[in-house]
């Protein structure tokens, strides 16, 4: 028997439809659904009612839709209690929560906080993977606190690596190369003896559709433009012992570009590449090579692509920006320069 409660109403929670103030003691013969209906959307009577599931708990009656309601949809519920008018209640169904903000800007490379003045690119590492497009409104540079008017090379192809965690942030070489019209024009992004700020807005979403957890600031001085390309000969070695699983260490005389260090510098042996994991530390001025297995003692080869670079973009023996009016007395034609290593 049905027990009719003159408060009868109808709530919406977690996606259930449940009438209260009205006690369901038994089926009725023609089902539950002929005393209750959901509908979705129009409220003409030639809608039919949404297909799911029907419970009793404690005495509630309760429906669930089969599929989950879309948001935004308007949705009409309808209980007709035997022998008494019916109850109806219309539901618009809400959004989902929006989602948690926990990404961040984890790394900005360079880390040194002295860059300098023709500084080519900046690698923005982030927590978890972001979205594309429309990043570089949320990227500015302030010079001693004032904005720092078009300072990137604002590509539509945005530069992201696979997982998009990475983002390549270019300084406009136009403004970088002496003797061109956009240098000349409107003067270089970055000066020599100015304190810089990199501001990354919080605004910026991720790849779930989240905020950034915080902006993030990076703050560098520049110091004289640097046009000397990195030398190998100048780099100091450490081997390490054979028997061991130490790691070969290279240190260098400036910081090199943190990207590149990753893949541009191999080992190998007489056998071939020599398998390991790659660390780079102290401001990126070290490199550091953990083989995967112990190192035998014998000759080696630190092998170096000349498409290494330094902060400034000048490749192994190869500047980026070469005066006009100095002639250019060598060209760099190999792809790789070799150091040698001896294990024992």
């Amino acid at each position: 028997m049905l027990a009719l409660v003159l408060l009868a109403a109808i709530e919406f929670h977690g996606g259930i439809f449940r009438v209260t103030g009205w006690e369901a003691s038994a089926e009725p013969p023609a089902g539950w659904p002929s005393v209750f209906q959901v509908y979705a959307g129009a409220s003409g009577r030639d809608v039919p009612p949404l297909l799911g599931t029907y419970t009793v708990e404690s005495g509630a009656l309760s429906f669930r839709p089969r599929f989950p309601l879309e948001a935004g949809i308007h949705v009409r519920a309808v209980f007709h209690p035997p022998g008494a008018e019916a109850v109806e209640s219309a539901f618009d169904i809400p959004g989902a929560a929006p989602p948690t903000a926990t990404t961040r800007v984890a790394q900005v490379y360079p880390t040194s906080g002295v860059l300098p003045a023709n500084a080519l690119k900046l690698y923005l590492y982030f927590s978890a993977p972001m979205q594309k497009g429309g990043s570089w409104k949320h990227i500015h540079l302030l010079r001693d606190g004032v904005q720092v008017e078009y300072p990137f090379l604002e590509l539509d192809q945005e530069l992201w690596d696979r997982e998009q965690r990475r983002f390549t942030v270019l300084f406009d070489p136009g403004r970088i190369k002496r003797g061109l019209a956009s240098l000349a024009e409107v003067g270089p992004a970055l000066e020599e003896g100015h304190e810089y700020t990199l501001v990354i807005d919080s605004d910026w979403l991720d790849g779930r559709g989240a905020p950034l957890a915080a902006p993030f600031r990076k703050n560098f001085r520049t110091a004289p433009a640097d046009r000397v390309p990195p030398n190998p000969k100048n780099w100091r070695v450490t081997a390490p012992r054979a028997g061991s699983a130490g790691p070969l260490v290279i240190r260098f005389p400036k910081p090199l570009d943190y990207a590149l260090l990753q893949h541009e510098i191999e080992v190998t042996a007489a056998t071939g590449k020599v398998g390991g994991t790659v660390a780079v530390e102290r401001g990126e001025t070290e490199w550091r090579f953990t083989p995967d297995s112990t190192w035998r003692a014998g000759n080696y080869s630190i092998v170096i692509r000349t498409t290494l670079e330094d902060l400034a973009g000048n490749h192994i023996n190869r500047a980026f920006d070469v005066d006009t009016f100095d002639p250019i007395t060598r060209t760099v034609a190999a792809e790789t320069v070799t150091l040698p290593l001896r294990v024992k």
